[in-house]
């Protein structure tokens, strides 16, 4: 798989999720799962529909993401070409407690809570429909990037008279606004990617097979790997538009400054500055 920056995919201990890394340090978090949210078998290709125990999955990659090094991006994305995720096991919501479905919901918070806090860049790659709790794990990147014509997004939890319950009602809000995301979640309309960008709920559109919609979003993801961009300014940028927004605007500055005196300390921003005083193309080392 050469033309994928040397990128071999190994599944995480409960088979549900695909984890690799490429030469230029991208991490690409795989969901695979058929429809009742086990392991795929043979040349299946999952609707990527999720149960608890692919939450921890994704969980572990998230975590073996942070504590690489030579990890820089994390790319999300779904098995197949028809679907990004279709959400959450109804199958699996339908044999458990309620207490089982709370706590589900609480740890599924508290995955996507740690992959929208991690300091790297984290990209969505929809490479097919991305529904219920599918939005809800893409709308915790940072950027989504969508496969034209193949599919499309929402929230229609309302149809089993329940609301998106991790992440789904205050990420959406936060993205597209507060009347738009009402209607969306309270009529349970999907729309596709191209309605989704108008919104800017998506970022970019792709054009391509399933193949080659991978390999634009991998060239794509690399423009932030070094030595092309310093990794400790995206993070700290990425920090200060997490946590700005929740607090009040002169403690955004405030944060804001504090971000930027540490990136002056750091090699990367000296690299940076002398290059444009030079007129060469900086060559970043992340530190």
């Amino acid at each position: 798989m050469s033309d994928l920056y040397g990128l071999s995919l190994e599944p995480m201990p409960n088979n549900l999720v695909n984890y690799g890394v490429t030469e230029n340090g991208i991490a690409v978090i795989e969901l695979a799962s058929d429809s009742a949210g086990a392991p795929l078998q043979g040349d299946g290709q999952g609707p990527n529909t999720y149960t608890h125990e692919m939450m921890r999955d994704i969980d572990t990659a998230v975590i073996k993401a942070r504590f690489d090094d030579d990890v820089t991006v994390i790319m999300l994305t779904g098995n197949g070409s028809k679907f990004f995720s279709a959400g959450a096991s109804i199958q699996m919501l339908n044999s458990v407690t309620p207490g089982f479905k709370y706590n589900f919901c609480l740890h599924a918070n508290e995955t996507l809570s740690r992959l929208e806090q991690t300091s790297k860049l984290v990209i969505a790659a929809l490479n097919g429909h991305a529904v219920g709790g599918g939005l809800e794990i893409a709308m915790a990147a940072d950027i989504r990037i969508a496969r034209k014509n193949a599919g499309k997004i929402g929230l229609p939890e309302i149809n089993l008279g329940v609301l998106a319950g991790t992440g789904g009602t205050a990420r959406l809000t936060r993205l597209i606004g507060k009347s738009k995301a009402m209607e969306l979640m309270v009529t349970g309309q999907l729309i596709s990617f191209e309605d989704g960008e108008n919104l800017n709920l998506i970022n970019h559109i792709f054009e391509g097979s399933a193949d080659d919609f991978r390999r634009d979003c991998l060239d794509w993801c690399s423009q932030f790997t070094l030595p092309n961009k310093a990794t400790k300014a995206v993070g700290n940028i990425k920090r200060s538009c997490q946590t700005g927004p929740e607090i009040p605007f002169e403690y955004h500055l405030a944060l804001e400054r504090e971000l930027q005196a540490a990136l002056f300390n750091s090699s990367d921003a000296k690299e940076g500055i002398a290059a444009y005083v030079e007129k060469r193309v900086a060559d970043f080392k992340g530190v």
